[in-house]
């Protein structure tokens, strides 16, 4: 292990790039072959637990908070809450998550809606509904300005819900994802609002991989008075098992990078789908003995790189390396559960974005989602030289004018008094 100062500089410079930015603030104050199934419909949870306003702003107060965190204009105030709402956990029992609701201040009754799916991220109280500084908010907050109900779902174990996060797990990503809609749906209800039917998807990174899982689900009919108007993922991990994991291994993925997601995937997955009974039998030493603490919630990226300066083939053992490549029983299925997110045939127009440049998730990744959508209904945009953070911001913008064209936001005038919430 590499411990010297240039080798966490160089730690805190990967992540930067990695997640778009570095989180600096809080708030104040499973079906086998196919990923996803499509013939059953979520269980109709999202009964709110509790409504807390984050963020009540006019339209310059979110021009001057968007200004420096994304190119776009405001054309309208917003007003932010955070909600918590019971969902179903991993297991089929019900638990907690929280989520971000931002609602413009418009004189439309009935609202567009926008769900934003957030990225990797480590530490609980980084997620969107939490984190009044980070990127996640701004992005819902943008699409919020232009006259959307934006959304961003922290998933379960983020922010305020309990437990552990499942990372990069399609299922719950959904069940998050479907259950904060309902939950939204009955604050935009208490204030005399409604949301079209038909959702706009978009998500960066994990989230990528998250958005186009939820579009699966919203044009399956999983989700009972909800279906699908257009997708947009951004560099998301479509491809675990044949792409994302051999290019963790090959160098492909920047090293750093790749110990991150290796520990975070297989060290929540192992609580889902029992890869193993003790973590040396996942994590070579010294690095086993530090996995539960590392990934308690209470870490952000930065702190975890810095313990883990290392690489794959020094963080894993042999034997968990060659059931990585080579999956079978519980690995497989674990792979298998999240990687059918793109097994589907849209009917709606679908863009991908990804950069060939990201050394953090690779291109192949949008190219494997691309051919197995198989429709002239997707496209794949690339995005350049650029690195993994610098796609969400190049991207995003970008999405906010596709959604603008193909799904407009009705504006019947612009309300500065913020509505009580209920």
């Amino acid at each position: 292990m590499i411990g010297s100062k240039c080798c966490v500089v160089g730690v805190v410079a990967v992540f930067a790039l990695w997640s778009g930015s570095v989180a600096c603030g809080s708030d104040a104050g499973h079906t086998a072959g196919g990923g996803i199934a499509t013939t059953a419909t979520l269980p109709a949870d999202g009964e709110i637990v509790s409504t807390t306003p984050v963020a009540q702003m006019s339209t310059e107060q979110t021009a001057a908070y968007l200004q420096g965190k994304i190119e776009t204009t405001a054309h309208n105030g917003v007003d932010a809450y955070r909600v918590v709402y019971r969902t179903t956990s991993p297991s089929g029992g019900t638990t907690t998550a929280s989520g971000l609701v931002v609602l413009p201040r418009t004189d439309s009754h009935r609202l567009r809606v926008v769900s934003y799916e957030h990225g990797t991220m480590t530490r609980k109280q980084d997620a969107p509904s939490v984190n009044s500084d980070g990127p996640d908010r701004a992005r819902a907050i943008m699409f919020a300005a232009a006259g959307y109900a934006a959304l961003a779902p922290d998933y379960l174990g983020l922010g305020e819900g309990p437990g552990f996060h499942p990372y990069v797990h399609a299922p719950s990503e959904v069940s998050a994802s479907v259950d904060l809609l309902r939950a939204a749906r009955r604050v935009a209800e208490g204030q005399q609002r409604e949301f079209d039917p038909d959702i706009l998807v978009t998500g960066f990174s994990q989230g990528g991989q998250a958005a186009a899982a939820l579009g699966k689900a919203l044009q399956g009919g999983q989700a009972s008075g909800f279906g699908l108007a257009a997708l947009a993922p951004v560099s998301g991990p479509y491809d675990v098992h044949h792409v994302e994991i051999p290019a963790g291994l090959d160098g492909r993925v920047i090293p750093v990078s790749a110990v991150i997601y290796f520990s975070y995937w297989v060290t929540s997955m192992n609580l889902i789908y029992h890869f193993y009974n003790t973590p040396d039998e996942a994590f070579q030493p010294p690095y086993a003995a530090r996995m539960a603490e590392l990934f308690d919630g209470n870490h952000n990226e930065i702190a975890i790189g810095a313990a883990l300066l290392t690489t794959p083939q020094q963080l894993l053992t042999p034997q968990f390396i060659a059931l990585a490549t080579h999956p079978t029983g519980a690995a497989l299925q674990a792979m298998t559960d999240s990687d059918g997110t793109c097994d589907w045939t849209p009917r709606v127009a679908v863009h991908l974005y990804a950069a060939s440049g990201d050394r953090n998730v690779p291109y192949a990744n949008a190219e494997h989602c691309l051919r197995a959508l198989h429709s002239d209904k997707a496209t794949l945009v690339d995005l350049g030289a650029i690195d993994h953070g610098a796609t969400a911001r190049v991207a995003m913008p970008q999405i906010l004018g596709i959604f603008q064209q193909e799904a407009p936001a009705t504006q019947a005038g612009r309300a500065q008094t913020p509505p009580s919430p209920r």
